[in-house]
């Protein structure tokens, strides 16, 4: 029941802007409900499914007003690969986080994202909720991310839940799970072990320390 009331909300949301986008871009073809990989599937005020993910040259920037879907059968596999890692905390320390900048082409969701695994670039506006999330392409949630097993993010801002392992280059909030990786920090981490730029810290750590850059 909560699910469907958090689809109607993310439907109802994606609408609202969507119509707003309408009256400024005409000329752009917008669909309700609308599949991917598609090279004519754009903008979308409703629900997007993707079927399965593209690489980073191949991308087709979509933006989606509502909910998208995501059901790459393929990514649930990768979850599995890093749960077997995960047995020392030295293999998510915060040497391993890159400095890879975002890339130009990336997908936009205004709302939610409910999928498997995500493995397209996409900056993530409202609710972004999957089985393991954004594994090998860079992304950014801008509201909250929450996952049974990990969080891979490139930036996040607000809250970040998942058991195992929230790992960000940049984070501007809460991180919360067993194992809390940001190399850039300005916020709160609790779990098991916390690393930001400045400490490492079991249970709870924070950095709140602004940058002029």
């Amino acid at each position: 029941m909560k699910i469907k009331l958090l689809i109607m909300i993310g439907l109802f949301t994606g609408s609202v802007i969507g119509a707003q986008d309408s009256l400024i871009t005409t000329s752009d073809k917008t669909k309700f409900i609308a599949f991917s990989p598609s090279k004519e599937t754009k903008k979308v005020n409703g629900m997007l499914i993707k079927y399965y993910d593209e690489i980073d040259n191949e991308l087709q920037p979509k933006k989606v007003n509502g909910v998208g879907l995501g059901f790459n059968g393929l990514g649930i596999f990768f979850p599995v690969l890093l749960l077997v890692n995960i047995a020392s905390i030295d293999n998510w320390a915060i040497n391993d986080v890159d400095f890879e900048p975002l890339p130009a082409k990336m997908n936009t969701i205004n709302g939610m994202q409910l999928s498997i695994i995500n493995m397209e670039p996409t900056v993530t506006n409202g609710l972004e909720l999957s089985l393991s999330s954004n594994i090998s392409a860079p992304s950014v949630t801008n509201g909250a991310a929450v996952s049974p097993l990990y969080n891979f993010h490139h930036t996040t801002k607000g809250v970040a839940i998942s058991t195992f392992a929230n790992v960000s280059q940049k984070c501007r909030g809460v991180q919360i799970a067993l194992i809390n990786v940001c190399k850039d920090s300005r916020g709160i981490q609790i779990g098991f072990w916390n690393e930001n730029e400045k400490r490492k810290l079991p249970l709870i750590n924070w950095n709140f320390k602004n940058k002029k850059s």
